[in-house]
């Protein structure tokens, strides 16, 4: 087994977005593309040498590949030992979980999350450091900027490693220890929540639930905590096997990716709990019996809830939320004289507030739900925590979130996302707004206001870091907002999320379809933009 030095010469296009480096599986599959990025990771690293590596993916196209690449190249570069999910398996919050159970030096993930999968579709990797989380700014720009002087990599002439058996195999000097991508982190979940309390709901008969996992990661955890631990019906889990292009479909959990659930759940026999998540495993969708719980809304009811829930039931530090995320969770941190952080889009930012003990919760309105116990979002966490709350509370979910609102009012909200728009035209969209934030502030647009327009701008307040230019905000006096911003997560054109939100107090309109509450701020958030324009789009492609 001998350790080659590859010329090579640097992409142009390597610089990580906010979850890693997204791009078509073709791609990562150019020569020398995927092997560049992954020593440019090594690169900006220090103090690697002998120590322990995680590496696992959500099982799409080009994922056990890439393994391979990555496994030599981490022999090459002088890591100790590499733990693998078996089948080069391994969900998102999973790898967080093994990363910090074990103390591992970091981990490589690769994954493009609820992006399409499959051979013209998308790819994705990216570096956690110690702390199971996602690699900060510094470390991510300190990654592109190795990958722009890169001038060769290290690999090693040896055979592939069998990734289908648990156990432990060689690779030079270094150790590859093929693991149960599951356990540890089913164990985890056994710890956190009452699993006797969630048995009983599931096996009392008079309670159903469904969970769609996409053909994604999530089947075999889901299939072994929900069926297997809890005693779910066989069948619970649909489906359940990870597939390497999620069988053609979108592995997005939201009301148009999973509209087969969302169907089922307005059915005549429609269970009484329905849940899904995504690609990788970090994202979830809640539905009652006719009934759609948004993440913003999820999240509160979620720290509204904790106390219900063992692992949590000694109280909450604070909570945290994106900057586009409703208000609904400020309200509960309020009620219960804890902080409220706002964050930018990005889990990565969410992690120095956990690491120092200021938070317990957190989310974002993109369906990403997680707490102190990873460092990712975490969709069957998320789904379980919710499984807990209704064992203990015994009511319909649609009971609970009414419950809410009654209690802390309800923040209306919904999110529009102009998705492959060409990205020439969404950067001068927002380019436009950030030059008028200033002559906004104190304009009225009807019965609306504007307080404050600004392009957020965001100090962490554990490391005084300033993270700026994280989307346009615009406030109106009476609380509504509007918020632009341009997602990092796609590989083809540019998505404009557009993110609208009004408080509601009024017992008689909390009820009201988000899309007839917000009618007016939806045309005012396109008016204002100038969405038509700059996009040539008239209505957005996914409503949620």
């Amino acid at each position: 087994m001998e350790i080659q030095t590859i010329n090579t010469t640097p992409f142009d296009d390597q610089r990580p977005g906010t979850s890693g480096l997204r791009k078509k599986v073709k791609v990562f599959q150019a020569p020398h593309y995927l092997a560049n990025f992954v020593q440019s990771i090594f690169n900006a690293l220090e103090g690697y040498q002998g120590k322990t590596l995680v590496v696992g993916g959500d099982g799409r196209y080009y994922n056990r590949e890439a393994l391979q690449i990555i496994l030599k190249m981490a022999a090459a570069n002088g890591f100790g030992k590499v733990m693998v999910g078996c089948g080069g398996i391994l969900s998102t919050p999973a790898a967080s979980c093994v990363i910090r159970k074990y103390k591992t030096f970091g981990g490589i993930i690769l994954s493009a999350s609820h992006n399409p999968g499959g051979p013209d579709d998308d790819f994705g990797i990216k570096y956690n450091t110690c702390n199971g989380g996602p690699a900060p700014e510094k470390i991510t720009e300190a990654i592109y900027s190795q990958s722009r002087e890169i001038a060769e990599y290290l690999t090693m002439e040896a055979a592939d490693i069998d990734l289908d058996t648990i156990g432990m195999q060689q690779l030079g000097n270094m150790s590859v220890e093929i693991i149960d991508p599951v356990s540890d982190y089913a164990d985890m979940m056994e710890q956190l929540f009452d699993f006797d309390a969630m048995r009983a709901l599931l096996t009392s008969g008079t309670f159903t639930m469904r969970f769609d996992a996409m053909n994604a990661v999530t089947g075999p955890y889901a299939q072994e905590i929900l069926e297997k631990r809890l005693g779910a019906a066989a069948g619970t889990v649909l489906r359940g096997e990870p597939l390497a292009d999620f069988g053609g479909a979108h592995p997005d959990p939201n009301l148009v990716h999973a509209k087969e659930l969302v169907a089922s759940m307005s059915s005549n026999d429609a269970p009484d709990f329905g849940a899904a998540s995504d690609g990788d495993g970090d994202r979830n969708m809640i539905l009652g019996r006719d009934f759609y719980v948004t993440p913003s809304d999820s999240l509160a009811i979620i720290a509204a809830n904790a106390a219900h829930v063992s692992g949590y039931a000694q109280g909450l530090a604070g909570v945290a939320r994106s900057m586009p995320t409703s208000q609904a969770i400020d309200r509960v941190a309020a009620a219960l004289g804890i902080d409220c952080y706002e964050t930018p889009t990005g889990w990565k930012f969410f992690g120095n507030l956990l690491d120092a003990g200021k938070i317990t919760l957190c989310g974002e309105e993109s369906f990403g739900t997680g707490s102190n116990h990873v460092r990712e979002k975490d969709g069957l966490w998320a789904v379980l925590f919710w499984l807990n709350i209704l064992a203990v509370r015994k009511q319909p979910v649609a009971d609970i979130v009414h419950e809410h609102w009654q209690q802390y009012g309800r923040d209306v909200y919904t999110r529009h996302d102009y998705e492959g728009i060409a990205t020439e035209g969404a950067n001068a969209l927002m380019q436009q707004l950030r030059a008028r934030t200033g002559e906004l502030s104190g304009q009225s647009f009807g019965d609306y206001t504007v307080e404050l327009a600004d392009d957020f701008s965001y100090t962490d307040a554990v490391d005084n870091s300033v993270s700026s230019n994280q989307g346009i905000r615009i406030l109106f006096d009476n609380g509504a907002r509007i918020v632009y911003r341009l997602s990092g997560t796609g590989t083809e054109g540019a998505t404009l999320r557009v993110y609208i939100e009004q408080p509601e107090t009024n017992p008689d309109k909390l009820e009201q379809d988000p899309q007839v509450s917000l009618a007016e701020l939806i045309r005012l958030s396109s008016t204002i933009a100038e969405i038509e324009k700059f996009t040539g789009r008239t209505a957005a492609d996914v409503i949620t």
